[in-house]
C-alpha cells in the first residue's frame, strides 16, 4: 500500500504514473479525505485539551464547595463531539486505506506505452516455429482425444466446464514436465523447493495484492480460506512481518502446486481446450531481494524461465508488457510466449514480474544490514517457471507425429518417462517405441 505522506508530497507524480495505466487522477479524492481526517485529528486534540482544562476547573470548583453543573454539561457535550469525530475519523481512515489498497503499482519508466496486448514489445525470439503446411493441423484437443488421453466430457460430468481429465501417457507427461522443471530450478537455478499451503487467509491474499480488488478471481471456502490462484501467494508471504538480514538475500523459492482461478473476467475467452482452466498446475519462482538487486534478479528469473523452454526445445518469444497490459502489482513484466502449431500463434506460458516494494509494504516485509538499526522494504519478484498445463499443450502440439497420431517425448523428459520415447494410442495404455535413428 502506498505511503500517504509520499502522495501528499508529490501528488502529480502519482497521478501521472497511474495515468499510464489509463486511470483518471486519483489523488484529489484521496487528499480530500486525508485533509478531512487530519482536520478532524487537529480538532480532536483541541477538544481533548479543552476537556482536560475544564475537568481541572471542575475539580477546583468542587473542592471549594461550588456548583460545577454548567461546566460538567459542557464537558459532556465535548465528549459527545469527540466521539462523533472519532467515529468519522475511523470511517475516513477505512476509506483511505481501501482506496490506497486498490491502486496499482507504479510502472518502471522502461515499460513501453500502450493500451493492451497489441502494444507489447518483442524482446527476442528463440527457435523456429514448426511448419505445419496445411491449416488443418490438429490442436492439443484433437490430438489428446484421438489418443484417448485428454477427456473433457468426463471432467465436465464431474466438475462442470473448464476442467479436464488426463489419462495414461499424457497424465504421465504432465507429471514429468513438473518434475523436470522443479529439478532444473533447484539444481541449476539455485531455488529452494517448497511445498506450500494451498489454502491461505485474507492477510496472505492482501499481502500479494489479490485483495481487496481481485477477490472475485479466486475461490473461497465456506470456512473463509482462499484457494491459491498461484503459489506466489504462499511463497511471497514467507517473509511477511519479518525483518530479513540482507546478508541472507536473495531468497529464491520454487514450488509445484495446483492453482485455482474462477476466471470471472474471462467469460467466453479460450473456452476450447486446456488454455484457461479453473484448476491447473504451475511451477512458480519467487525471489526476495534488496532494492539494489531486484532488476538484475528480474533478468535472471526471465532467463530461468527461458531455459526451461530451451531445454524442451519449444520455440518461444519474450515480450515486455506495455503499460496497459501490465498487471496491477507489477512494476515491469516479461511474458514468455510459446509457439502453438495448433493455433499458429505464440501464447503466454510464463510471466516474470518485478513488484518492487509494492507487496513488501502490504506484508510489512523488511530487510536490514548487519549492525544497523535502520530497516527498509525488500523487493519481491515472481515468475512462472513455467505453467505446466500450457507446457503440456505446447509439447503435445510441437511433438505431434501426423503419421501415427502419437506424440514424441522431448529428450529432457525421457528420464522422467521410464524410457518411453513416444506416446501412442493403444487401448488407453502407453506403448514404448524406440525412436528410429
Amino acid at each position: 500500500m502506498f505511503d500517504i505522506k509520499a502522495i501528499r508530497k508529490e501528488p502529480e507524480f502519482f497521478d501521472r504514473a497511474w495515468a499510464r495505466r489509463g486511470l483518471e487522477a486519483q489523488t484529489p479524492q484521496i487528499l480530500a479525505l486525508d485533509t478531512e481526517w487530519r482536520d478532524g485529528q487537529t480538532k480532536l486534540q483541541t477538544l481533548q485539551q479543552k476537556r482536560n482544562e475544564l475537568s481541572k476547573e471542575i475539580g477546583k470548583i468542587k473542592s471549594q464547595g461550588g456548583d460545577a453543573d454548567s461546566i460538567m454539561a459542557e464537558v459532556a457535550g465535548i465528549k459527545d463531539e469527540m466521539a462523533a469525530l472519532e467515529e468519522r475519523a475511523s470511517i475516513l481512515a477505512d476509506e483511505i486505506n481501501v482506496m490506497l489498497s486498490c491502486l496499482p503499482n507504479i510502472l518502471d519508466e522502461a515499460v513501453p506505452e500502450g493500451a493492451d496486448e497489441d502494444d507489447n514489445v518483442e524482446v527476442h525470439k528463440w527457435g523456429t516455429p514448426r511448419d505445419v503446411g496445411a491449416n488443418d493441423f490438429p490442436d492439443h484437443v484433437a490430438i489428446g482425444e484421438n489418443l484417448g488421453m485428454i477427456d473433457f466430457e468426463t471432467a465436465a460430468k464431474i466438475s462442470g466446464s473448464r476442467f479436464v481429465m488426463l489419462h495414461s501417457g499424457i497424465a504421465r507427461l504432465e507429471r514429468a514436465l513438473a518434475q523436470f522443471m522443479l529439478d532444473t530450478h533447484v539444481q541449476e537455478h539455485g531455488c529452494i523447493e517448497v511445498s506450500p499451503p494451498l489454502l491461505v487467509r485474507d492477510d496472505a491474499m492482501y499481502g500479494t495484492g489479490q485483495l481487496p480488488k481481485f477477490g472475485e478471481d479466486s475461490f473461497r471456502t465456506e470456512q473463509g480460506h482462499w484457494l491459491i490462484a498461484t503459489s506466489e501467494i504462499s511463497l511471497t508471504n514467507i517473509v511477511a512481518d519479518m525483518i530479513v538480514d540482507e546478508a541472507d538475500l536473495p531468497r529464491r523459492y520454487t514450488a509445484f502446486t495446483p492453482c485455482f482461478r474462477s476466471e470471472a473476467g474471462a467469460a467466453g475467452k479460450d473456452t476450447r481446450g486446456m488454455l484457461r482452466q479453473h484448476q491447473f498446475y504451475k511451477v512458480e519462482m519467487v525471489s526476495v531481494t534488496t532494492p539494489e538487486e531486484s532488476w538484475a534478479e528480474h533478468a535472471r528469473m526471465t532467463e530461468c524461465a527461458e531455459n526451461i523452454l530451451k531445454k524442451l526445445e519449444l520455440p518461444f518469444r519474450t515480450v515486455v508488457l506495455c503499460a496497459g497490459d501490465t498487471g496491477g502489482t507489477a512494476m515491469k513484466t516479461h511474458d514468455l510466449e510459446v509457439w502453438l502449431p495448433g493455433q499458429q500463434l505464440y501464447r503466454e506460458i510464463s510471466s516474470v514480474s518485478n513488484t518492487g516494494d509494492f507487496q513488501a509494504r502490504r506484508m510489512k516485509a523488511r530487510c536490514r544490514k548487519a549492525n544497523e538499526r535502520e530497516t527498509r522494504f525488500v523487493h519481491t519478484l515472481n515468475g512462472s517457471g513455467v505453467a505446466v498445463g500450457r507446457a503440456l499443450i505446447a509439447v503435445v502440439e510441437n511433438y505431434y507425429d501426423a503419421q501415427d497420431g502419437g506424440v514424441w517425448v522431448p529428450e529432457v523428459l525421457k528420464p522422467y518417462m521410464g524410457g518411453i520415447e513416444k506416446i501412442l494410442p493403444a487401448n488407453g495404455e502407453v506403448q514404448k517405441l524406440v525412436k528410429a535413428g
